[in-house]
């Protein structure tokens, strides 16, 4: 049997950089210094480099001639088309899911949801930001489409720290997890038509969604550029 194949440095660095960005760690427009990342991860340049070429390539970071890497920064007309097209790609994914999954993968998706009830209960959108993804990824996966699920889930990274902000909003959190129930009820019934316009209304940001999502990305930006915080503070 063909032993695994080891993961590379830049992988496990672009997925560490990658979950700064998406925590807040590291902000849209702020400088992803080479040297000081490679002192703070313990390694040479080379593979830091390598690892912000590999988010470059994903839309996560942005390589300038001569100025070097900084976390990408989307414009608000850019972000609401992207999270139309979130919002059609999980579309599709559910309308394929309802009528695909097995009662196993049933289960699953109910038990992935019913583990996000205790972080919204407890009002903690760190811990529910990483069970409502585990939530979307049976989805994806539910669709028993590769191709469809692949899109979804590069959107779905790209769009990652701006879909934590919105969690952060005042019963958000509550009215996701009542979001995700519909979305569950509608998949098991096999009803594919509901489960598109449920995913469609549970990804797509406007009005005051959109609202409370700018403001929000506008307090992290004004917070960081009065403490300007060093890398290594924003790394810890």
């Amino acid at each position: 049997m063909t032993p695994p194949k080891k993961r590379s440095v830049s992988a496990d660095l672009r997925e560490a950089i990658e979950e700064c960005i998406a925590v807040g760690k590291l902000l849209p427009g702020q400088h992803l210094d080479e040297t000081t990342l490679a002192q703070e991860f313990g390694v040479s340049r080379t593979p830091i480099r390598e690892a912000l070429i590999q988010l470059a390539s994903m839309g996560i970071v942005l390589i300038r001639p001569r100025r070097g890497a900084i976390v990408a920064d989307i414009g608000p007309q850019q972000l609401v088309e992207m999270f139309e097209v979130m919002a059609e790609l999980e579309a599709m994914c559910g309308r394929l899911a309802a009528r695909r999954m097995s009662p196993k993968e049933h289960a699953a998706l109910t038990a992935s949801h019913l583990a996000c009830l205790t972080a919204c209960e407890e009002s903690d959108p760190d811990a529910y930001f990483y069970l409502n993804e585990a939530f979307h990824e049976q989805i994806y996966s539910g669709s028993h489409n590769t191709f469809l699920a692949d899109q979804a889930r590069a959107l779905h990274r790209r769009l990652r720290p701006y879909r934590r902000l919105q969690l952060r909003v005042r019963d958000r959190l509550h009215i996701s997890y009542d979001e995700h129930a519909a979305v569950v009820a509608a998949i098991i019934a096999g009803d594919s038509e509901l489960t598109v316009d449920l995913m469609r209304d549970h990804i797509m940001i406007q009005g005051q969604r959109f609202a409370d999502l700018i403001a929000s990305l506008n307090r992290m930006k004004t917070a960081y550029e009065t403490e300007k915080p060093t890398l290594g503070e924003s790394l810890a």
